[in-house]
């Protein structure tokens, strides 16, 4: 059973949600919008607050580039939160999403969640942890020798250094870590968010890189974790999110019930209160959106009627 969907106008903001408390793991909400004649998938991700691969992993079966005039699209804009200290940054790499503890005001803490790219198969992006150690509005880039022979190979040429501007593929603003040549930052190519395309570095939209550097300060936590499979709990409901492990990976696909089987231990979760065909039919085809599997005797009470995606919907005005 999927989590509840709400039927909402589109907006196209990166959405703060209050943070749960330590023994509730979901934050956000799925939604679900009607295409317009000339949106393509990415169109719709761009504006929903999310990247290519995890909308197009809650929509199976529709034309990326055409999904055509009122089509419903699916919203995947609720996540289980990493299993990482809620503390300053926690990128989860297989899920290619960022999500920011902002610091606490009072007594409603809150996270923010944004998508990325992260770095490709032969320019991986290092596992960890570091800190943020200075902020560049308008940077330059350097491009290293490595990256030059690439560009070279393919006849693109780099100069020894690219200057601020819309040819620079670090965007307007970046956010130098500890480890020495990664960055988090922007990008004069959006719609690669949410695919591995970048040399190692986490690329965002220009937008929520916007955003974002106005958020944090030197010195902020940034936890690099690999979690393909998350499991939440949630007012008595045990929930599993999928996505796809990392390519270099390897045996993590071929692992994943025995994964998932600790995982569920690890939270005091009894293997056979768990609906393993749904953990099955998740992992063969995942929809990167937490999927229900298990559930107290109330909710299974509140769910008699369900639609055909056995999912509640909430349609809101």
């Amino acid at each position: 059973m999927l989590a509840a969907l709400a039927v909402t106008p589109l907006t196209a903001v990166a959405e703060t949600v209050s943070l749960p408390p330590s023994d509730v793991d979901l934050v956000g909400q799925v939604r679900v919008v009607a295409a317009r004649h000339e949106d393509t998938l990415l169109d719709i991700a761009r504006r929903g607050g999310l990247g290519y691969t995890e909308i197009k992993m809650a929509n199976r079966g529709l034309d990326p580039w055409m999904p055509g005039e009122g089509v419903q699209v699916v919203l995947p804009t609720q996540h289980i939160l990493p299993q990482a200290p809620r503390d300053g940054i926690v990128i989860n790499l297989p899920e290619m999403r960022l999500y920011y503890y902002l610091p606490a005001k009072g007594d409603f803490p809150q996270v923010v969640t944004y998508p990325i790219s992260i770095g490709r198969f032969d320019w991986r992006t290092p596992l960890g942890v570091t800190r943020i150690t200075q902020k560049v509005p308008n940077p330059s880039w350097t491009p290293p020798e490595s990256i030059r022979i690439e560009h070279a190979a393919k006849g693109d040429i780099l100069p020894p250094v690219v200057p601020a501007g819309p040819d620079n593929p670090l965007g307007q603003f970046a956010l130098r870590l500890g480890v020495p040549g990664y960055l988090i930052h922007g990008t004069n190519k959006p719609y690669g968010i949410g695919m591995r395309v970048t040399h190692g570095c986490l690329r965002l939209y220009p937008e929520d890189i916007a955003a974002l550097f106005g958020q944090v300060a030197p010195g902020v936590k940034v936890n690099f974790v690999s979690q393909p499979y998350k499991i939440g709990q949630a007012f008595g409901i045990t929930y599993l999110e999928v996505h796809h492990p990392l390519k270099e990976e390897k045996g993590r696909k071929e692992g994943a019930l025995g994964e998932i089987a600790r995982l569920l231990a690890n939270r005091g979760v009894a293997t056979v209160d768990v609906d393993w065909v749904l953990v099955r039919r998740e992992l063969a085809k995942p929809s990167g959106m937490p999927v229900a599997i298990s559930q107290s005797d109330e909710v299974m009470l509140l769910d008699a009627n369900v639609d055909d995606m056995g999912a509640q919907v909430a349609v809101q005005h």
